[in-house]
């Protein structure tokens, strides 16, 4: 039974796990180039990364097939680290990103993603799927007809040629078909090559060149700190989407612990920090992708590939990847949310859009997702406040209050509101709370407000129907039934 569980997670179809690992290899390339250059250190530096975080993220990883490496998102933050500090100090704050996801994946902070409602998912993805596409612009236009007519013919290849067989991806043959027509008619147009030189030589292990104290500590952490939060929520979701396109569950924490380990050996192998690629995730499960082995093979692969047999992988025209990720682009675009706008609520809607218009405003993807997080919950904690209600009845002299639904921040002063405490005539009050919920510290001082306030004129009150879940809430930190409980001053 383990060898099944075994085979299932690693290689379901290890022909199809080798194919689409040797896609996800060519695509890694140029991003992974251009990655480096945008954090402004040697292309080997993002290739050497991507080749240590596939790898590792393939074995100790908590998602199979989803393909980690350097990110644009990473690089970014990474720029002014390098440009005033060195590329030692890029190590550093690299090892020490890993340590501190390795920390989040033992606190089990991957349970967090249940908070990241669906609409902002979608958001997430729409976004991506527009900045892949944008990204290929500067590739594309004003490179003159032959570009044009080569990315044409390498989508009409992706897109046709799976009508007559899908034994290989169509994707590894379009770039290399596109490769053989490009080198055997000398056409001349932009290819891997002119975006930097290849490594020749494997990376090796080294402790970063930085002295060992408090100061080096203050540099690199902000950035730490800020890499791991951007990579884990990028990991994060692209696993959840990953988890959705294949129809599986994944272990969240282990991902979290599972991008420190890989970040951690990057560093000591000089590489800079990345996480998970929604991109090539889509490429490897378009392609056939479902196991760690692709994942592995894509690392292994992308290592031989620049080593070995660099002079080959410089001649890939690089209008074959721009038409791979444009294909990727149209795959990954959520094109049903487009027809649900007018359908689904219009606070999931405007979520969803919120999300897009931040990432593609900011292009970054933590600030998209954590502005459509907080729009959800002020969402949330507008709709539970309608569900909110206090009723009372009158007998003689006692008034009875009924309360219905959640008591927390955004309804507290409507349950204050609610009561009558100058009522003449008033012999007693009683809180009929069975329908109700208390959540916080909030809601709790409000109740202690009303109880003390009825009492300021004399009135004896009565809480009935507390549940279990309240009441222990409400003893811990509520006052009106403790010794010389009285009104604040000013009540």
């Amino acid at each position: 039974m383990n060898l099944v569980r075994l085979r299932r997670e690693w290689a379901p179809d290890v022909t199809r796990e080798i194919l689409a690992g040797t896609v996800v290899a060519l695509a890694l390339i140029p991003e992974a180039i251009a990655f480096s250059i945008i954090a402004g250190v040697d292309p080997k530096v993002g290739l050497y990364a991507s080749f240590c975080i596939a790898v590792v993220t393939a074995i100790a990883g908590g998602r199979p097939a989803m393909i980690s490496a350097a990110t644009g998102a990473m690089a970014l933050v990474m720029t002014t680290l390098v440009k005033d500090h060195g590329l030692g100090y890029l190590f550093a704050a690299t090892i020490l990103t890993g340590l501190i996801q390795l920390a989040a994946g033992a606190l089990r902070l991957g349970n967090l993603m249940r908070f990241v409602s669906r609409s902002v998912v979608t958001g997430f993805v729409n976004a991506l799927a527009i900045l892949i596409f944008m990204a290929q612009m500067p590739e594309l236009l004003g490179r003159g007809p032959i570009v044009y007519a080569m990315t044409a013919a390498g989508l009409a290849l992706i897109y046709g040629l799976p009508y007559l067989t899908k034994a290989v991806p169509s994707a590894l043959v379009t770039i290399v078909l596109l490769t053989a027509l490009s080198m055997s008619l000398g056409l001349g147009i932009r290819t891997v090559g002119d975006m930097g030189a290849l490594p020749s030589e494997l990376p090796s292990f080294a402790l970063p060149q930085v002295p060992l104290t408090l100061e080096t500590l203050r540099i690199i952490l902000p950035y730490a700190l800020t890499l791991s939060m951007v990579g884990l929520l990028e990991s994060l979701m692209t696993a959840a989407i990953v988890d959705e396109r294949t129809d599986t569950t994944s272990n969240k924490n282990r991902e979290c612990a599972g991008q420190g380990l890989a970040n951690v050996t990057a560093g000591l192998f000089g590489g800079m920090a990345g996480c998970a690629m929604i991109g090539q995730s889509v490429i490897n499960v378009s392609s056939g992708g479902r196991g760690r082995l692709s994942t592995l093979w894509a690392g292994a692969f992308l290592l031989f590939l620049i080593v070995v047999l660099g002079p080959y992988v410089a001649q890939i025209p690089m209008a074959a990847l721009v038409a791979v990720m444009i294909m990727v682009s149209i795959n990954t675009f959520q094109w049903r949310s487009i027809r649900t706008l007018l359908t689904h609520p219009t606070t999931s809607s405007i979520v969803m859009l919120g999300t897009v218009a931040v990432v593609v405003a900011t292009h970054d993807l933590a600030k998209g997702v954590l502005f459509g997080v907080v729009l959800s919950g002020l969402f949330f904690a507008h709709k539970v406040t309608r569900f909110f209600a206090i009723t009372s009845s009158r007998e003689g002299a006692v008034r009875t209050y009924r309360v219905t639904g959640q008591i927390f921040f955004a309804t507290a002063e409507a349950f204050h509101a609610g009561f009558d405490f100058r009522e003449d005539d008033l012999g007693r009050v009683a809180i009929d709370l069975t329908q109700a919920h208390f959540w916080d510290l909030t809601a709790v001082n409000a109740l202690d407000r009303v109880v003390l306030k009825f009492r300021h004129h004399d009135v004896p009150v009565e809480i009935v129907g507390l549940n279990a879940a309240s009441a222990t809430l409400v003893e811990k930190l509520g006052t009106h039934d403790k010794p010389g409980a009285a009104l604040a001053s000013g009540h």
